[in-house]
């Protein structure tokens, strides 16, 4: 029964986060990006565009889009990924159409939040809220569908990294902006949008996946380990180790701890042993024991 309620509470974390990134990531196009004529990379970004030239909806043509790209993937990608991705369609259609009512005006028109002539800031802070949204999505397993389906699917038929083909897709979307608008602005503003995007999610992803990895070679072990386990609540292995050049017997030990917590280890290691050498890493992707949970 424990388990049936750690599973449902993790499962309604995971919901409850991955709808709120959908929903950041849909209020940063509604609140910046379309009412200041800006686009940048992704499905959306191209519907964007489509958006600005006809007038068309930017939920309904994602909706239709992802649809047709769901069913080429169903069979070659499986169900699980196909049902997850079109839950995350459905929702941010959903959040994208809502925001655009919200921001729009009697007359029709978008409602500019910083003033006119403010195009800059726009960029900056929509960037920001779309990789904080799609970082939140990512870190909790969710999918945005899009560009998802169709890197998915060339990855797994040519032998092309995932992220060199969102980016390639990326630059296409951005760079057609030219012959279309004839306007090097939006161009420009795209590119940097996706620039300010990419390194927010890059720097929000990998962040929160960065442990520290300490190999501390000691004559005390035995208390070094006492009190990282006690203190810290983290485990240590230990290893037998001899100095080739001294034939010194010495103890290895390994342990992985939360960035946060790498300060108080070293003070721990020089309380007990100041004559212990100790090499320190970052350590990215750490699962199990205390730390974050393997999502298939």
């Amino acid at each position: 029964m424990n388990k049936q309620y750690a599973r449902a509470w993790e499962f309604a974390k995971d919901f409850l986060a991955i709808n709120l990134g959908l929903a950041i990531y849909a209020l940063g196009w509604a609140a910046f990006l379309l009412p200041y004529h800006i686009t940048t990379g992704g499905l959306t970004g191209m519907f964007a565009i489509l958006y600005y030239v006809t007038g068309f909806p930017i939920s309904g043509a994602i909706m239709i889009a992802n649809a047709i790209l769901l069913l080429i993937a169903f069979k070659p990608l499986g169900w699980r990924f196909v049902l997850k991705s079109a839950y995350a369609v459905v929702a941010l259609s959903s959040f994208l159409s809502l925001g655009q009512r919200m921001m729009t005006a009697d007359d029709g028109s978008f409602i500019q939040l910083l003033g006119p002539g403010q195009d800059s800031m726009a960029c900056v802070l929509g960037a920001i809220m779309n990789g904080i949204g799609i970082a939140t999505v990512f870190l909790r397993g969710g999918s945005t569908g899009g560009w998802d389906i169709i890197a998915a699917l060339v990855n797994k038929y040519r032998n092309v990294s995932f992220g060199r083909m969102l980016l390639y897709l990326d630059f296409v979307v951005i760079g057609s902006c030219w012959p279309i608008f004839h306007d090097y602005r939006m161009v420009v503003f795209g590119y940097v949008t996706l620039a300010i995007y990419t390194f927010v999610l890059d720097m929000l992803v990998n962040s929160s996946r960065q442990d520290t990895q300490f190999i501390i070679f000691t004559q005390k072990g035995e208390e070094i380990c006492w009190r990282i386990v006690h203190e810290t609540s983290h485990s240590v292995t230990r290893l037998n180790g001899e100095g080739f050049y001294s034939h010194q017997a010495m103890e290895v030990l390994i342990t992985i701890v939360h960035k946060r917590e790498q300060v108080q280890i070293l003070r721990l290691i020089h309380e007990v042993d100041p004559a212990a050498f100790v090499s320190q890493s970052r350590a990215e992707g750490v699962y199990g024991n205390g730390f974050n949970m393997i999502r298939a």
